[in-house]
């Protein structure tokens, strides 16, 4: 089994910065995709930022700029530096992976329990 555990989350006021974690342990033979969604009640789940093996990444238009993606291979760790946030940013974010757990497997999705952030004054 693969577990995501994700920390960071809180409340910030408008301006500020947050940093979000995302550490995958457990059965891991290979770690493709990394990233983050969010959500906030009564809308779909929308993709914020992705980041590859290769670390190519990929954001949302409406956090370009803002938000930066990493991760650490070493670590099986994704991260969300979150600058300059606003209001809107508010939701649960949700980190992925798209995890092989064994050689003779593919590749899964799994998905975090979700971390809350607020922003708000």
């Amino acid at each position: 089994q693969v577990q995501l555990v994700e920390s960071g989350g809180g409340l910030v006021q408008p301006g500020g910065s947050l940093r979000l974690s995302c550490a995958a342990s457990g059965r891991i033979f290979k770690m493709n995709a990394m990233g983050w969604y969010r959500q906030v009640p009564g809308k779909e789940r929308e993709l914020v930022a992705g980041i590859t093996s290769g670390s190519s990444t990929n954001y949302a238009e409406s956090v370009k700029g803002r938000f930066t993606i990493s991760r650490d291979g070493a670590k099986n760790t994704v991260y969300l530096q979150m600058n300059s946030l606003k209001p809107e940013d508010t939701a649960v974010y949700y980190c992925y992976a798209d995890v092989m757990p064994s050689s003779n497997g593919g590749y899964y999705l799994k998905w975090g329990q979700g971390t809350q952030v607020t922003v708000s004054s």
